[in-house]
């Protein structure tokens, strides 16, 4: 990816390194346990909405940890750098394509950590991989992540990188259009394999917006490189539900699904980078995904 002007976002929020994140942590007045964080890690690996998962309502929120990258791996400063772009860039995207329709696009924020942290949503911990938390409207990623995604998914490259970012403010856009809501209202009245449906065309929307994001970025800065494309289908593909329970267990569940199958994550990214029409995305609607 190139990104000609450089601009890096402003809201960056630099908690690694910082101390007293993550244990002991209370919300709501009950702690958050184990037992919480690993149906977390089964069931909302990557591009985790928590506040499903952890079924929180807090309003708790942490005092943000400045911490100078001055001490920190060159090639690690790099890749912050790197998202930081990315982010601006979709805070530039986005907010053309709300205003174009009438509304305001409200920027989130994006916190750095390392290990583990605080956030309205509960504890967030790497192994989660990144997340966004509704509640406080922040995406959160520990960058060992894309070690991980490297190495063990076998998803390089930089826009990889980006459109685990941008999946993350795909979850935004949908906070914001008031989807995330009403698919949350209505998992809790359904039972367990309806619910894990709705979340599967939830995330699978959000690899669609994040498409979106690619095409209207594409179009007005130019910003693919050659391979590109390829670097995100394989990361979509590399992460979807029957590879990582494949990985695990040997086998995939489909009723268990949270995210969707390589295949459907792959089709939806293709369907928004191809279409750059927010409303090509109704997940919600479409009789196959």
């Amino acid at each position: 990816m190139r990104f000609e002007n450089g601009r890096e976002s402003q809201n960056v929020e630099d908690r690694r390194g910082a101390s007293g994140s993550g244990r002991g942590v209370r919300v709501g007045g009950k702690g958050i346990g184990i037992g919480t964080i690993v149906l977390a890690l089964v069931a909302m690996y990557f591009g985790v909405d928590p506040s499903i998962v952890l079924n929180q309502a807090s309003t708790m929120s942490e005092p943000p940890a400045q911490v100078s990258p001055a001490g920190r791996p060159a090639a690690e400063n790099e890749q912050a750098r790197f998202i930081s772009m990315v982010l601006a860039d979709t805070e530039q995207t986005w907010g053309e394509i709300f205003r174009a329709g009438g509304q305001r696009y409200v920027e989130p924020t994006l916190v750095l950590f390392t290990g583990a942290t605080r956030t309205a949503c509960g504890v967030g911990q790497a192994a989660m991989g990144p997340f966004y938390c509704p509640a406080d409207q922040k995406v959160y990623i520990d960058l060992s992540f894309y070690d991980e995604l490297r190495s063990r998914f076998r998803a390089p490259g930089d826009f990889a990188q980006a459109y685990v970012i941008a999946h993350e403010i795909g979850h935004h856009v949908q906070n914001l259009l008031g989807i995330s809501d009403k698919v949350q209202a209505t998992r809790q009245r359904v039972g367990e394999v309806e619910a894990n449906q709705l979340s599967v065309r939830l995330e699978l929307q959000a690899d669609c917006l994040a498409g979106v994001w690619a095409n209207h970025a594409d179009r007005a800065r130019q910003v693919l490189e050659s391979g590109d494309l390829e670097e995100a289908l394989n990361a979509a593909s590399a992460i979807g539900d029957d590879q990582l329970q494949k990985q695990a267990q040997g086998y995939a569940v489909p009723d268990s699904f949270t995210h969707g199958s390589s295949a459907q994550r792959v089709r939806w990214f293709k369907q928004g980078m191809q279409s750059g029409n927010v409303a090509s995305c109704d997940t919600f609607a479409a009789r196959q995904l």
